[in-house]
């Protein structure tokens, strides 16, 4: 018995491995062709390794960084990933610990409705919010945070009711004892139990907002803004030409901080996801 066992783990690694190499491939083969010369990305030779001939070094890095307004894509990206993730982080738990503490026919309404929002697809609202962002000025990398935590609280809210049903009411309540306001006790004693899923729905949250091409594209004015994903597509030139080696490079760039926030954070999201999950 143990020996099937040990055969039949056996044959399900070799089968998740094989899983994760096809995964990893496609990574594998961006970051390649990024240290290829232009001429050595193509249909043929695309999907090999580069050689002595091909090996363009770091150029293509330097001509993505130098060229079609890298660095101010690359702030946009970043200002409209932190002040997004950290206005969902803030709102989205105070209104998970008022729907769990205050628990009404209300509160479980808006609750169904948060989860509810996971459903609805993007593509119902988008035309609708374009005009809507036009007419309010949520249009610019400033505001567009605003936009995002309307999208972004379904699942936040979701993750954290399902943590704070796990602390016990009691911790609260002596809070309030020794003359804690609500405010005071949701940031002295909630807040830092919320560490785990605070990490976990800020990873998650970065790694959406980050990588989101659709949202930006449709509402910020592209004449004077523009994220990193979408300045990828500016690469494409016209008749048909692609500048290829800045492109990989430019889409390695980008992915390289994702990849090292989720190397710092990945236990957490473990961690938080589990804990979200056994109440929710």
């Amino acid at each position: 018995m143990k020996k099937r066992s040990r055969v039949i783990n056996g044959i399900w690694a070799a089968v998740l491995a094989v899983l994760s190499l096809a995964w990893i491939y496609p990574i594998i083969m961006v970051i390649s062709n990024s240290f290829k010369k232009e001429s050595a990305i193509n249909t043929s030779s695309a999907f090999q390794f580069p050689n002595a001939e091909s090996f363009a070094g770091f150029d293509n890095f330097a001509n993505a960084i130098g060229s079609k307004g890298f660095l101010a894509a690359f702030f946009n990206s970043l200002l409209i990933s932190v002040t997004s993730v950290l206005l969902i982080l803030l709102c989205c738990s105070m209104c998970a610990w008022f729907i769990t503490r205050v628990n009404t026919k209300i509160t479980k309404f808006c609750y169904f409705l948060f989860v509810f929002s996971m459903v609805v697809p993007f593509q119902m609202l988008m035309f609708t919010l374009a005009n809507l962002t036009d007419k309010t000025g949520l249009n610019t990398p400033y505001n567009l945070c605003i936009v995002y935590l309307g999208f972004g609280a379904g699942l936040a809210v979701f993750m954290f009711c399902g943590f704070m049903k796990s602390i016990p009411l009691e911790i609260e309540e002596a809070a309030m004892i020794d003359g804690c306001g609500p405010i005071r006790t949701f940031f002295l004693v909630v807040l830092p139990m919320l560490k785990p899923t605070l990490v976990s729905v800020g990873i998650l949250e970065t790694m959406w907002v980050w990588n989101d091409y659709l949202l930006p594209y449709l509402v910020l004015d592209r004449t004077k803004y523009m994220t990193i994903p979408i300045l990828v597509q500016y690469f494409r030139g016209g008749y048909g030409k692609v500048e290829m080696g800045p492109m990989m490079a430019c889409i390695v760039l980008t992915i390289l901080p994702i990849i090292i926030v989720y190397i710092l954070g990945q236990k957490h999201i473990i961690k938080g996801v589990a804990a979200g999950a056994v109440k929710g």
